[in-house]
């Protein structure tokens, strides 16, 4: 077995991945979601690096980017917007 383990600073959640783990198909999982401090630097980040990030989508409930991993999972990053500014952002 072999796996890498993926906790962001201050979480008390990892994400795990690797070989051995499940039965899973690579690229079959498409509901993953994080949550990030910025969605813009993130997206930012992600395209500097080579990965086709979507534009942020700003919703009311938070401001998302999605993407694909290697292995053709799909993620979102979401980053939280308090409701009492949700409006005026």
């Amino acid at each position: 077995m072999r796996f890498v383990q993926l906790t962001p600073p201050g979480s008390a959640c990892s994400i795990y991945m690797g070989i051995g783990l499940t039965e899973m198909a690579p690229g079959s999982q498409k509901g993953l979601q994080v949550v990030v401090p910025n969605a813009a630097q993130l997206r930012d980040e992600l395209r500097s690096r080579g990965v086709d990030a979507s534009d942020v989508d700003q919703q009311p409930w938070g401001w998302f980017v999605y993407f694909s991993d290697p292995d053709g999972n799909r993620w979102a990053a979401q980053q939280m917007v308090p409701q009492d500014q949700a409006e005026t952002r």
